[in-house]
């Protein structure tokens, strides 16, 4: 396996855009990417029809769900990507290539703490990835899991904490807590960020900033990207709303984050679905990559403080109390 450091001497940090507190450096890989990435995307498989995503069983379990493959070809489930529907909204704790034909079991969080009752049968994959605070928090409290207890679960009480924080943050309350209807609420603000950046030809990866905060998710193919580009940028600008006048980072700020992660001590265990599961932790830095196919397939990584979370641009917030159902605790 190739070793992260190896991995960026191959990435070339493009021209930055600034909008609203959020700056997006374009990464771009050096040389030919190859025709086709060999795997289909989660939202395209279920919109096909060849994925399904449900509840693990009728009864159902918080940190798990099932998903079917029924393709022939392997799906890519993202890292922070929200599921919606069934019992209750989760997010994906990791990155998986799932193999084809097959079904697997899927470790996941909960992001709609006072819902557990069927809306639907089957899941849908949301237009947005985990808002990138959260997904460096989780990563972290996966890692610590990952190496402990060799599973792959994050702190479900933090996860709906941090939640409860953004949606009063964002003035976005719900009668579930669900962080699904935080990014409805905001839908027009989010709207303008997409508008404030594009996609470039060739681009496989994106960095951000915003004020000290900063992250990047990096993907082994330009089509990859370009489909999960929407998704990400309104991640990131979820965010960014807390901070608007956050000023623009600079390339030297960039190349710091990127040398960072180059030094994070690193975990390997063996993937849920094709690959290896690698696990980035120290130097500030809390992140993932999925090593499959003989490539690094997506890797993530975000600045952290010593909790775990990212919290650097996150300033008037006082911690609301936590809700758990009932219903929720007996099924972790």
């Amino acid at each position: 396996m190739q070793t992260v450091a190896r991995e960026f001497e191959s990435v070339k940090v493009g021209n930055p855009s600034h909008f609203g507190g959020l700056t997006i450096f374009p990464l771009f890989r050096n040389g030919t990417a190859p025709g086709q990435p060999g795997y289909v995307l989660l939202e395209e498989a279920v919109l096909r029809g060849v994925a399904r995503v449900t509840e693990l069983g009728e009864a159902g379990s918080v940190p798990e769900l099932r998903f079917e493959n029924l393709g022939e070809a392997p799906v890519l489930l993202l890292d922070g990507e929200e599921l919606v529907g069934a019992k209750q909204n989760r997010v994906l704790n990791l990155t998986i290539l799932a193999p084809a034909k097959q079904a697997i079991v899927i470790p996941v969080s909960c992001v709609e703490a006072g819902r557990w009752h069927a809306e639907s049968d089957t899941f849908r994959p949301a237009g947005h990835v985990m808002y990138s605070r959260a997904r460096a928090a989780k990563a972290a409290q996966v890692s610590f899991d990952m190496a402990v207890n060799d599973s792959r679960r994050s702190d479900q009480s933090a996860i709906w904490g941090e939640v409860a924080e953004k949606a009063d943050c964002l003035s976005a309350p719900s009668p579930t807590q669900a962080m699904n209807a935080i990014y409805n609420s905001r839908a027009d603000s989010l709207d303008a960020y997409m508008r404030a950046f594009a996609w470039s030809e060739g681009q496989a990866g994106m960095a951000f900033a915003i004020g000290q905060a900063m992250g990047l998710d990096l993907m082994d193919h330009p089509s990859t990207m370009t489909s999960m580009f929407p998704k990400l940028v309104r991640s990131y600008a979820l965010d960014a709303l807390e901070a608007p006048r956050s000023p623009a980072a600079t390339a030297d700020q960039m190349t710091n984050f990127l040398a960072r992660i180059d030094k994070a001590e690193c975990l390997v265990r063996p993937a849920v679905g094709i690959g290896e599961d690698v696990r980035l932790t120290g130097q500030g830095i809390s992140g993932a990559a999925l090593w499959a196919e003989e490539r690094y397939v997506h890797l993530c990584a975000f600045t952290v403080n010593g909790n775990g979370g990212s919290r650097q641009f996150h300033t008037r917030i006082s911690r609301p109390t936590r809700r758990r159902p009932a219903r929720e605790q007996g099924q972790q």
